[in-house]
């Protein structure tokens, strides 16, 4: 382990210099670690790790020739049906721009068929999950970053992981850390305060940390390399959770186990179920998870075998091998296709594989779970920035020394996000033939010798043929799931059984299929904005139940709604049958609007629950963990654990005030004529304040945060009063 310096006891986390010796540090003794940025187009091979065990190849091989040599064959059959519908009357110009855009998109949802049919076989045979362990013999970091999160409900999650770990008994090999980026200055108080609670709840025993960034460098990737790089030295592995994440102690014990057993494994990665949804969006998406995720993850699980993908949380890492291959470069250019990299983790798990460590995945071992976005609104703003970051991903697929599955890895992720403008072309470019066939005059003898004329023309019959087997492999594997969830007792009972199931996959995939153009030209802006070169920013994720407000839904959905009226008008203007064609595109964007705003409504989404339409099984039975969770939560939320105004909350307590003074960097003297302009502001603004009210009126976002980075500006506002002294204060105080 290449360690700066060697690892300190992580029971002596006392021992740390601290403005206020009497309060105990927010993190243990630093252990470090370099983590250099690699080269993504230089390796050497000599770097690659001796592998403790001969990998098993035959496996993988046999469902990656299943899954890809029959996606390929699969969308050599639909090529040739396409060619024959089209080939009527002879293959235009457009008509091959037709086929070539057919093929791309046949072969994306042909290669998903083939992936799920490989999982729907392996997913009903059982597979057994192994036992918890009785010890382990390394430690282990759980940590979770957050960037201005509601603290009752992270703290409530952490909190409550801990005690599931706890509770198996093997609790002294983890420790806990979380990871903070947060920008917002009350955030960041609320984080403390929240922090002073957890510990005070749990005891001194509990080692549980907190480390916030003044600069978040990298975003989510550099707070995980700011953690490896300072106390990475002192474990062996790390599990790293998302701010929504819930995982069962028997499952983390699990992963460490595992990672113990496997001393080739670099990352394994868990299948997060989402739970604790209401909305109807989100519970459709819950639904689709619990239901299809099982088939498509035991067919990924099965192709990718030890070749496998990391999705950036609810997984645990080998410290050490991270460190060593996982430094992210930054990319040249400016962004969106230059700087960070945002999409870290698959590019992560390409690193630690081109490295001989294993990456895969434990579909089955239970016990992780995650929470969704709650509206097709908050789902769009998530996929932009997924977009941008897996675009970024073609300047690194032919990186140095990258396995050929990582490479699909890449492939797969860019063309998910492709597939959209894709289909767009698709649907533009068959509408340009409609209306060459109404409008234009057909040429009748072309230049080559012929004794009938050429007429625009389809085999009408066949394109019925093939429409029906495109949607049979693009439902297949929902029906997959549905058949492996009745097959499953546990599953079928918790889900309302057999007829409900039903019910609620066909409503689905109607649901879906309606919401599907409006992603679809959602998805094309965002590509669109990425060839121009528009940057994503980095907001904190709406992570709430809540509904969203109809006026935002209608400023969102109101291009969408127009191009829907405008194709229907001109496709009832030039041919009845496009329209009959185009109807679930069209349907899809004239309803955009109340059907983003339906969806997003909690309390709709409680009435099909109430009905048994959606249900997944922890919704009828729901696990322990995130009932404990969701109560702690609501608690701490109660105690008003997130409602904190930073300055006030630091003036009128005392314990608070302390505690954030001491954990604050020691800082080197200010030079001399090296002025901020935030500081010297904020310092003036508060010489001003004649009480708290008016330092909370007047410091604004940026003036707030130097404020409460400075223990003298602290001192500033610790000694500002809370009202005003009157007449009758001065007499009473004389007498």
């Amino acid at each position: 382990m290449d360690t700066l310096n060697s690892p300190a006891t992580l029971d002596d986390v006392t021992t740390r210099t601290t403005h206020n010796p009497q309060i105990a540090p927010q993190t243990p003794v630093e252990a470090h670690l370099t983590m250099p940025a690699q080269h993504l187009f230089k390796f050497d091979g000599r770097q690659i790790h001796k592998r403790a065990a001969p990998e098993l190849w035959i496996t993988p091989w046999l469902a990656r020739l299943t899954t890809f040599g029959g996606g390929f064959l699969l969308t050599l059959y639909g090529g040739y049906e396409m060619y024959k519908v089209i080939d009527v009357g002879g293959v235009t110009t457009l008509k091959w721009a037709l086929l070539g855009l057919f093929l791309l998109n046949f072969s994306w949802i042909a290669l998903s068929f083939m992936s799920a049919v490989v999982g729907f076989i392996l997913l009903l045979n059982k597979p057994v999950t192994p036992p918890t362990p009785n010890k382990l013999r390394e430690k282990t970091a759980v940590v979770m970053p957050i960037y201005n999160e509601a603290p009752s409900r992270v703290f409530a999650a952490l909190q409550t992981i801990y005690e599931d770990v706890q509770a198996t008994g093997l609790g002294g090999h983890f420790d806990w850390f979380f990871l903070s980026d947060t920008t917002n200055p009350d955030v960041w108080v609320a984080e403390e305060r929240a922090f002073i609670g957890i510990r005070r709840r749990l005891g001194p025993q509990a080692r549980i940390y907190y480390r916030r960034r003044e600069k978040n460098t990298g975003r989510k990737a550099g707070n995980i390399e700011d953690f490896v790089t300072r106390w990475g030295g002192a474990y062996q592995h790390m599990v790293v959770l998302d701010a929504d994440s819930l995982m069962t102690g028997p499952t983390i014990v699990k992963l460490a186990a595992a990672m113990e057993s496997d001393p080739d494994s670099g990352i394994i990665q868990t299948l997060p179920l989402i739970i604790n949804r209401n909305t109807l969006f989100a519970r459709v998406q819950q639904f689709a998870a619990r239901i299809y995720g099982p088939v498509i993850a035991m067919g990924l699980s099965a192709w990718m075998g030890r070749d496998g993908n990391y999705w950036g949380h609810n997984a645990i890492i080998r410290i050490d091998a991270f460190a060593r291959h996982c430094g992210l470069p930054d990319l040249r250019g400016r962004p969106p296709w230059g700087g960070h990299i945002l999409s870290h983790d698959f590019v992560e798990a390409a690193l630690i594989r081109r490295a001989g460590y294993a990456v895969y995945m434990l579909p089955t071992l239970g016990g992780s779970y995650e929470e969704s976005p709650p509206s097709l609104i908050d789902v769009s703003i998530r996929d932009r920035r997924w977009c941008q970051g897996n675009l970024q991903h073609s300047r690194i697929l032919f990186a140095a020394g990258l396995h050929w599955a990582t490479r699909q890895h890449f492939l797969t992720g860019i063309f998910g996000y492709l597939t959209s403008p894709l289909w767009l072309m698709q649907l533009l470019v068959g509408i340009v033939i409609v209306i060459q066939a109404s409008y234009l005059k057909p040429e009748y003898f072309t230049s080559d010798f012929s004794l009938f004329p050429t007429f625009p023309r389809f085999d009408a019959e066949r394109s019925l043929e093939l429409f029906a087997l495109t949607m049979s492999i693009l439902l297949a594997p929902k029906f997959f799931g549905l058949l492996a969830a009745i097959y499953e007792p546990e599953t079928r009972k918790g889900s309302g059984g057999a007829i409900m199931l039903l019910i609620s996959t066909l409503f689905e995939i109607v649901l879906s299929a309606l919401l599907a153009p409006i992603m679809m030209l959602i998805q094309t802006g965002h590509v669109a904005q990425i060839i121009f070169g528009f940057d994503t920013g980095w907001d904190p994720q709406r992570r709430d139940d809540g509904s969203v407000p109809l006026i935002d839904i209608i400023r969102r959905h109101r291009s969408h709604v127009l191009l829907g009226v405008i194709t229907l008008f001109a496709g009832m203007l030039i041919s009845p049958s496009l329209v009959a064609w185009m109807s679930p595109t069209i349907a899809g964007l004239i309803l955009a609007i109340p059907l983003s705003w339906l969806t997003s409504q909690r309390w709709l989404g409680l009435v099909f629950r109430r009905a048994g339409v959606l249900t997944t099984p922890e919704e009828t039975t729901t696990p322990s963990i995130a009932k404990r969770g969701k109560a702690l939560s609501k608690s701490l939320a109660r105690a008003e654990e997130d409602e904190v105004n930073g300055v006030f909350a630091i003036h009128s307590d005392s314990e608070l005030r302390a505690a954030h003074e001491a954990w604050l960097p020691i800082r080197k003297p200010r030079q001399r004529g090296v002025i901020s302009a935030d500081r010297a502001i904020a310092e003036a603004k508060l010489a001003d304040a004649e009480t708290i009210d008016d330092a909370v009126q007047w410091l604004n976002r940026g003036e707030r945060i130097v404020a409460l980075s400075d223990r003298a500006l602290i001192g500033m506002i610790a000694r500002l009063p809370k009202r005003l002294q009157t007449a009758a204060d001065n007499t009473r105080a004389a007498e």
